[in-house]
């Protein structure tokens, strides 16, 4: 402690031994009841994350799970459509209401608060970041046993804010193939090891494609080197989701529920269907 200190720690930079460490913490809303929080992250854009995150959103609530999912990409939202969802999210004298799918799965994103889904949000950092702190604590979670966030892509403002304010369970690093992909993602797994959050799993996107008429599988980006990153830094599932025109039609129509072929339902069994 410092010979002169006035006991107030706000006005002062001096690391001492009398300063507490205060929680970056946030609690949801005093009506919320969520169980577990995992993360589904991204080095870069246009991996497949969103895909992925809605993927294991449906495998959770197909085990009989009730699930709801955050969507945290305030700029580029892409969830609701996804899962088919065009109303408005409606609120009470409580709270923010999310929206539900066809299939019970709790959803707020940006686009269920516009009137105009194409409409753009030309926010700064800071507001972007507290729109996500306020569907954490605003929003009204009911019953929840798995929440899945679908986080913006690399590891700016919004990461940092999921990251130090909201409890996570763990993360889900989602890449493709290419070279230069693996070396962005290992930015993402340092972040994750530098919060002290779990990674639980990897998922490669874009693998593979399988031939039409001998089914072999043909690695269009080439060889995978994600087992490897995976065993580098202990990371302890891989899945790998390949080239499908019909996935990707499932979910431009809204239909992502009704896909029957899950790729990612023996993936969350493995590893998040087994949280305790």
């Amino acid at each position: 402690m410092a010979e002169n200190c006035s006991h107030d720690c706000s006005s002062c930079s001096a690391d001492c031994s009398s300063r507490e460490k205060k929680s970056l913490l946030k609690k949801p809303h005093e009506l919320s009841d969520i169980k577990k929080v995992i993360a589904v992250v991204s080095g870069k854009g246009g991996v497949g994350k969103s895909m992925t995150c809605a993927l294991l959103a449906a495998a959770a609530q197909n085990n009989g799970k009730v699930t709801a999912v955050m969507d945290a990409d305030i700029t580029g939202p892409s969830i609701p459509r996804m899962f088919g969802i065009t109303e408005r999210a409606m609120g009470s004298d409580n709270g923010i209401l999310p929206t539900v799918s066809d299939s019970g799965i709790q959803i707020m994103s940006m686009n269920v608060l516009l009137e105009n889904e194409a409409e753009p949000v030309v926010w700064r950092g800071s507001l972007i970041s507290g729109t996500v702190q306020q569907f954490w604590t605003d929003v009204i979670w009911t019953g929840v046993d798995i929440m899945f966030i679908d986080m913006p892509p690399g590891t700016g403002d919004v990461p940092l804010t999921v990251f130090q304010s909201i409890p996570l369970d763990g993360v889900i690093i989602v890449t493709t193939p290419q070279d230069l992909v693996g070396m962005i993602v290992q930015k993402a797994v340092n972040m994750a090891q530098m919060m002290n959050v779990p990674i639980l799993g990897i998922v490669e996107n874009m693998s593979y494609i399988k031939c039409p008429d001998c089914g072999r599988k043909i690695s269009v980006f080439g060889e995978s080197g994600v087992d490897a990153l995976a065993l580098e830094y202990g990371i302890p599932a891989v899945a790998k989701l390949p080239i499908d025109p019909e996935l990707t039609k499932a979910a431009d129509c809204g239909k992502i529920e009704e896909y029957k072929e899950n790729y990612l339902s023996e993936f969350y069994n493995k590893i998040i269907g087994k949280l305790k």
